[in-house]
């Protein structure tokens, strides 16, 4: 019997997909208390992220607390600079706060960033594999933090300064962002050009992207040139970027279609997305596609919910994984036991 790894490097490689595998991110096992080991027993995989970097940051200080209030469990994060201050803060896994909240907050992220002093190394990734064997893989990450593992454009939407207050003053061209995008593109392009002799042949960037939150005319402007950048420094080592792409992409699916990405990470279907996997596949034949079911899907009976997963599977055709990626399916104990019958059946038929 083939492993796990066994069939996502032959997946990966481009060989027909006679043994579907469905795996989960390594954080969920991490933060979700469930019976994981149950369900790797009943052949689930897993996908494991190691970070390939560590950052030092020598014009910044970063103090983080814990307290409790009366709404439970709170972190507070501080970033200290000469030229000022950045806070937010946290209630459980949820930012309550962003660390910009004005133009000169973006000067003071600079600062924060600059002369930020990466070590490219394989040791979280040389634990990662070790730790899954042959129930998985591991991709690496440019950093530990989200902040460092998205491209800017993204890190200073999702990690800096919300969708709002950034879709304003990227409308507005703030001088003071527009640097920070530029000095921080520079940083991204430094950290693969570091990682180009790591041991992991997949780069994962944490986009969290759909088209909706910027629009395809913005996306052409800042994110394609610097994907276009990055590729190019891999281009020859053996390594392929890997985007995680889990809303909207039809406006830019041409784009994305030309783009030498190895994989669209955490695709998925409508409502969410706007693309079945078979849609995918006809744009994107050599991409390979980490699926992401709906999570509607899984409070299906258990007939529907099997075929839903059979018909993701046929679209798909080839160098595909299904993952829980976006949070744990609902009746967890039933519903992935299903989805693994789903698949086997498949490759027996």
């Amino acid at each position: 019997m083939t492993t796990i790894r066994e069939r996502l490097q032959r997946a990966l490689a481009g060989e027909p997909v006679r043994e579907p595998v469905y795996a989960v991110y390594d954080w969920f096992v991490k933060n979700r208390p469930i019976d994981w080991q149950g369900m790797f027993d009943r052949g689930l995989g897993q996908i494991a992220h190691a970070s390939l970097l560590r950052a030092e940051y020598p014009n910044a200080e970063i103090v983080e607390t814990t307290s409790v209030d009366g709404g439970g469990p709170r972190r507070d994060v501080r970033w200290i600079t000469d030229l000022g201050e950045l806070r937010e803060w946290y209630r459980g896994e949820w930012r309550q706060e962003y660390l910009v909240k004005s133009p000169d907050d973006y000067h003071v992220l600079a600062r924060a960033l600059e002369g930020t002093r990466f070590t490219a190394t394989d040791e979280a990734f040389d634990r990662a594999e070790e730790a899954l064997g042959p129930g998985g893989l591991t991709m690496g990450q440019l950093g530990e933090t989200s902040l460092e593992a998205r491209t800017p454009l993204q890190a200073i939407q999702i990690d800096c300064a919300g969708l709002e207050r950034f879709s304003v003053d990227l409308v507005d061209e703030v001088p003071e962002l527009m640097d920070l995008i530029e000095m921080m593109n520079e940083r991204l392009l430094e950290k693969l050009r570091l990682v180009r002799s790591s041991r992991a042949a997949m780069i994962k960037l944490w986009e969290n992207l759909s088209i909706e939150t910027m629009g395809a005319a913005v996306y052409r402007r800042f994110l394609l040139p610097l994907y276009e950048r990055a590729c190019a420094i891999l281009e020859g080592t053996g390594k392929g970027i890997h985007v995680h792409y889990d809303g909207k992409l039809r406006p830019i699916a041409q784009e994305i279609a030309a783009l030498p990405f190895a994989g669209i990470d955490s695709l998925t279907g409508p409502p969410e997305g706007d693309l079945s996997a078979g849609e995918a596949r006809s744009l994107w034949p050599e991409k390979f596609l980490w699926l992401h079911p709906n999570l509607g899907w899984y409070e299906q009976p258990a007939v529907e919910l099997k075929e839903w997963i059979r018909r993701m599977a046929v679209g798909a055709g080839s160098r595909f994984c299904m993952m829980i990626s976006e949070e744990v399916p609902p009746g967890f104990a039933r519903t992935v036991p299903l989805v693994l019958d789903a698949l086997a059946g498949l490759g027996e038929g």
